[in-house]
């Protein structure tokens, strides 16, 4: 008799046959927030009017991104033969000719292509393999290795490309305390910027014998140039779904939550869904898959609050509360939500668990290096030429994930600064482009790998206009708790806007420096501790252009246009 995961791979086995087999073509849509904001779902739409009307043999669905986000729209057309072929930047108009040409006559239209995968090539004329591409074959892509390949609304596509499967191991073949061991083997530290021992964390959690105990995701995500969270969470939501599940199982926990920032319909919009699609596969709630195991799970939103990210404000916005930090201890493994036993993971940390579980611990810390196992993901944006989304091992050097997978600077001659890790961390100069992306080579050089985003500024970028806008943005998202901070940041933006205006006091850098020692000394979170980050590594990089802005010497630029201060409106209370 076959067992209920068994049924579930037996159905999912059937759906992913028809996809990708047979005689109908399988037109796939790029979809998510990347593709969406440039039209994806004006272009999905045309080819399903396309198809009807034209009576081609062929499925259109709307996939996950590839996170190749400088091609978007995109599309790929999987032929009977095998053979797939990827179009980027797809506009409606262009669809009619894709589906007559491609679909009903089997001649792909090679000069809009940019790559294949696939068949036997007799079709492909010189268009690249899809895995040749640098920003593809330098990928190792664990968390993402679902992207672009299928529905994220659809269970059993999930589940045909091994999803589940190391849920069903954990809870037929593990103990909970064999998972968190492995889960430590790994050496999987967590993603969302403060890199403690996933594992260990777990361990404070699994030994308590409250009745109820709550893990929680954490997706506020809230740092400029960052997006894989919600990448993940839109992309691929059951991969998520079954980490946070394995979680649960592993500290004998009772309930979890996904917490996003409210507004960010898509994510949102997958994770609802595939809680509900999950429920109803019997992977939530009572006994899953007919073991003894019971776990409740739902989405939980918050404001526009950047501090609600911080482990504690986020247990105080889930009950209904203002988004402050708490007073530790208690530490949330004692005292968390609802001053229940609670345990807290970024999405990444959670998205890597399934491949964990299923493929062993050894396989995952044999990627990376030897203290940071695993991979990074990547968020590449400004002035760059390939923009995107991309999954690297870790030990892999920032100067190859800008040039050979970013494809270098998109404007200008040279990549001057990085915006590392979000508005707490550092801003990094050319010195530094050699550095492995490793959680301890990153905080040596002055950074981190934080969120995973990466803003690239060419030779134009004022560093010190830079520095006062990360600042402007630390200062509004202050909650205000700690008046160190509070006050701190305020203080820190005056003098940068004195800076940035050439009208900077001899006494100004040194002031910035007592502000930004007391932020760190006197607040009760990273937001004032860490606030004086991107000053403190600007003075190591860019030490000539900070001390030329005190003498009043620097050239005016960014958002000053003839020499007025132009602040954003949300900048002061």
């Amino acid at each position: 008799m076959a067992t209920p995961f068994e049924e579930l791979q037996a159905s999912a086995s059937k759906r992913w046959t028809e996809l990708t087999t047979g005689e109908n073509a399988w037109i796939r849509v790029g979809g998510g927030t990347s593709g969406q904001a440039v039209g994806a779902d004006r272009v999905f739409d045309a080819f399903t009017v396309a198809v009807e009307s034209s009576g081609a043999k062929a499925r259109v669905s709307m996939v996950s991104a590839l996170g190749l986000m400088y091609l978007e729209p995109m599309v790929d057309v999987l032929m009977p033969n095998g053979t797939r072929i990827y179009y980027g930047n797809v506009k409606p108009d262009e669809v009619e000719d894709i589906v007559d040409r491609h679909v009903k006559n089997g001649r792909p239209l090679l000069d809009r292509a940019f790559a294949y995968s696939g068949g036997d090539g007799s079709t492909t004329g010189d268009l690249q393999p899809l895995e040749s591409m640098p920003m593809v074959a330098l990928q190792q892509r664990i968390a993402t290795r679902n992207f672009g390949d299928t529905d994220p609304l659809d269970l059993l596509q999930y589940i045909a490309n091994g999803g589940y499967a190391a849920l069903n191991r954990a809870l037929t073949e593990m103990t909970p305390e064999q998972i968190v061991e492995e889960v430590k083997a790994a050496g999987l530290r967590g993603r969302g910027g403060a890199a403690f021992p996933a594992g260990l964390k777990w361990s404070f959690l699994a030994p308590s014998t409250a009745p109820v105990k709550y893990v929680l995701c954490n997706c506020e995500e809230g740092d400029p140039g960052a997006f894989n969270d919600k990448g993940i969470i839109e992309n691929d939501p059951h991969t998520l779904v079954e980490g946070l599940i394995i979680n649960g199982y592993a500290t004998r926990s009772t309930h979890g939550y996904i917490f996003i920032r409210q507004g960010h319909e898509i994510p949102i919009n997958a994770a609802r869904k595939a809680i509900e699609a999950a429920y109803e596969a019997g992977l939530l709630g009572k006994n899953i898959l007919g073991t003894d195991f019971s776990f409740e799970m739902e989405v939980s939103l918050t404001g526009d609050s950047y501090v609600a990210g911080e482990e504690t404000a986020l247990m105080e916005a889930i009950e209904g509360k203002r988004s402050t930090p708490r007073f530790k201890p208690p530490f949330p493994a004692a005292a968390g939500l609802w001053q229940k036993p609670t345990n807290i993971n970024n999405v990444k940390t959670l998205a890597y668990v399934p491949e964990l579980v299923r493929n062993g611990s050894a396989w995952f810390k044999s990627i990376g290096t030897e203290t940071t196992s695993g991979t990074a993901i990547v968020c590449l944006s400004g002035h760059i030429k390939y923009p995107g989304m991309y999954e690297v091992p870790m030990g892999m050097t920032i100067r190859d994930v800008l040039e050979k997978i970013g494809g270098g600077v998109s404007e200008g001659e040279r990549i001057k600064v990085l915006q590392a890790g979000g508005p707490l961390n550092g801003l990094l100069g050319e010195d530094a482009f050699d550095t492995m992306i490793d959680f301890d080579a990153m905080s040596a050089a002055g950074a981190s790998i934080g969120s995973g985003g990466i803003i690239v500024g060419n030779e134009t970028t004022n560093v010190v206009d830079l520095l006062r806008t990360l600042i402007a943005f630390n200062q509004f998202e202050s909650c205000g708790k700690c008046f160190p901070c509070r006050l701190g940041n305020t203080h820190m933006l005056e003098i940068l806007d004195r800076m940035c205006q050439n009208k900077a006091r001899s006494a100004d850098l040194s002031l910035l420096q007592r502000v930004g020692t007391s932020m760190k000394a006197g607040s009760l979170c990273g937001h004032g501790q860490l606030g004086f980050n991107p000053i403190a590594s600007a003075l190591k990089y860019f030490g000539a252009e900070i001390d030329a802005s005190i003498a009043g010497e620097l050239e005016l630029g960014g958002v000053f246009s003839d020499g007025t201060m132009i602040l954003p409106s949300r900048t002061r209370p």
